[in-house]
């Protein structure tokens, strides 16, 4: 059986640069403690920020620095834990953070309250007064635009102070699913057995060109949720109602308005991806039937999605991939990819090797006073190198935003989030694709696009927001949600999905929504599909060579929050109120599958 790791092992060239944040464990304690000791000097701004535009100021810049610290100390636990859940010491520092968050979101509840009671015209004769308030801007003017669903400062203490039981279920599944959770080993078709984790099950094990492994793996990894799925779909169904709770105590009519307002993102833009999506499934369904040619399959399966058509695998080293990556990205110029260089190759900004315990997934996570860290699994090969640009894309978004912004706009939303990161992607492949000769690199690099990341983003992703509409939908209405009632939910839309030529196992493709830890995020998921749209959108502009598309996109990557999502996507040349983004990225994946069906014959 083939043995992982374990975390106390792993070189540490190829984990997180976490001494950076904090030296030990004693000094992440020290700096909670004494976050939560300065708290009162935050809350004695309650009730004063009106009387002058100098005691505002100064309020506000009490909220960010205790919001500021309060990202750091969260982070590091919480990246902490991700690496090696095994970690006892880490997953009771993420609960100890997890209270401090409750605590400091009660204590700056005050501050839009009083904004809102100050006033819009008074607020804006101060910011003529006063150009370090006149930076608030943006903030106020959202603010004001959510204002009929800010509650009174009391209702909105009791709003930031739910957050940390809100969060229980969440956190319970994670528990579950990563700590707790231990697979049967998939078998290959000698009989070898093949140990499972959260970090092999997909960048290696579905990936397997032996169709056992493969099948062994899938049915073992989804028995074990199969085996919770009551408590599974308890959680989910808690963290749906929680979600309900919010949208009614802000006075929204649902859910998904609740959700897409906070981003001032209009109800059309999720149903025009979903109704995009629909139209454009026989494309999906070519793709499958051509995989099932190649492959020589009678039947094709969800665990065939994953399967190599490459005669032979080509081995890429981590610090091979950081080359391929910054070679692809040139046209964004040197400042961008030498600082890409550097946090890969001598600052350890990714966290890449594989060991027990480590969280499936990957994703990308710091605050204004770290490295933009990643976390993943690198397994040496395409899918890996591509997950590190995708990654990479988020923390040089990051990266960028800090240092361009004030604390104020240092974020961004969700929202705009995944363009970043599938632009590094689409980048990636319109550079290799044309500088590589090599077929089985060719076949590799264009089945990790369409298998791997337009499978998940434009396939799984527009998939699961249906079925997040449909159950959130149902809570809404007072309906019962139970495991089965989800399984069959999740079966009859992968099986629509799938089209009629592909064999579903129900019970097991009706599981796969508790794999998705992204459900416990209001409507993150079809975010994905959005951000991969809007990725292919920008990166066409500048692979045709379109005038001033380098420049824009790196305006959009430096602007952090400072405008709405949507606004700072048009300023960059791509408008997703409109589906012509989600069909442009279509017509790539189409002309993706074109390329691999003259490649494979």
């Amino acid at each position: 059986m083939s043995k992982i790791l374990s975390r106390n092992k792993v070189n540490k060239k190829y984990t997180w640069n976490a001494e950076s944040v904090f030296k030990s464990s004693k000094q992440w304690e020290a700096a909670l403690k004494a976050l939560i000791k300065d708290l009162p000097n935050v809350k004695k701004f309650a009730g004063k920020l009106g009387q002058s535009p100098e005691m505002l100021l100064k309020g506000l810049k009490a909220v960010e620095g205790v919001s500021l610290k309060a990202y750091t100390v969260f982070m590091y636990a919480q990246f902490l834990y991700a690496v090696d859940t095994t970690n006892q010491e880490a997953a009771g520092m993420v609960g100890k953070a997890q209270g401090m968050m409750g605590q400091v979101g009660a204590a700056v509840s005050f501050l839009n309250p009083e904004l809102l009671k100050i006033g819009e015209k008074k607020l804006d004769t101060w910011m003529k007064k006063n150009a370090k308030l006149a930076v608030y801007r943006q903030n106020f003017d959202d603010l004001f635009r959510q204002q009929a669903h800010v509650r009174s400062a009391e209702v909105e203490e009791i709003l930031g102070m739910v957050g940390d039981p809100f969060s229980g279920a969440q956190n319970s599944t994670s528990m579950l699913v990563n700590a707790d959770f231990k697979f049967d080993p998939a078998v290959d078709s000698k009989g070898k057995k093949i140990e499972i984790t959260q970090g092999n099950f997909y960048s290696t094990l579905l990936e397997h060109p032996d169709r056992k492994v493969r099948e062994s793996s899938f049915n073992n990894y989804h028995d074990k949720h199969i085996e919770f799925k009551n408590t599974l779909a308890t959680n989910l169904s808690t963290s749906i109602s929680a979600n309900v709770f919010n949208m009614r105590a802000r006075k929204f009519n649902s859910t998904l308005s609740a959700s897409l307002f906070a981003n001032n993102v209009p109800e059309a833009v999720f149903h025009n991806l979903i109704n995009t999506f629909k139209k454009k499934l026989p494309v999906w369904h070519r793709y499958f039937e051509i995989k099932r040619k190649a492959l020589k399959l009678r039947d094709f399966q969800y665990y065939d999605v994953w399967a190599p058509l490459a005669q032979k695998s080509t081995p890429i080293s981590f610090e091979k991939a950081v080359d391929y990556i910054s070679d692809s990205l040139t046209p964004l110029g040197n400042e961008y990819v030498s600082a890409l260089r550097q946090g890969c190759l001598k600052d350890r900004w990714v966290d890449s090797t594989v060991n027990v315990g480590k969280m499936n997934g990957a994703f990308s996570y710091g605050s204004p006073e770290t490295h933009p860290f990643i976390m993943m699994s690198y397994t040496n090969d395409i899918g890996s190198m591509s997950t590190l640009a995708h990654e990479l894309g988020h923390s040089m978004h990051s990266y960028l935003s800090w240092k361009n912004q004030p604390f104020a706009y240092s974020g961004y939303s969700l929202f705009v989030a995944e363009v970043a990161s599938n632009f590094n992607q689409a980048m990636m492949r319109g550079h290799l694709l044309k500088t590589v000769k090599d077929p089985n690199f060719l076949i590799g690099l264009i089945e990790e696009a369409v298998s791997g990341n337009f499978f998940r983003y434009f396939f799984q992703m527009p998939i699961l927001a249906r079925f997040e509409l449909e159950t959130h939908q149902r809570a809404e209405r007072g309906e019962p949600l139970t495991a089965d009632s989800m399984m069959n939910l999740m079966a009859d839309l992968f099986s629509e999905g799938f089209g009629p030529k592909v064999k579903i196992d129900r019970p097991r493709v009706g599981m796969v929504w508790s794999t998705f830890s992204h459900l416990f995020a209001d409507y993150y998921v079809y975010q994905y599909a959005t951000g991969i749209s809007g990725a292919h959108a920008l990166s066409g502009r500048i692979l045709r060579g379109e005038p001033n598309s380098a420049e824009d996109y790196l305006g959009f990557l430096t602007s952090g929050s400072s405008r709405y999502p949507l606004d700072v996507l048009n300023s960059a040349g791509v408008d997703l109120t409109k589906p012509k983004a989600v069909e442009e990225t279509f017509a790539v994946m189409e002309g993706y599958i074109d390329r691999l069906e003259e490649l494979v014959g």
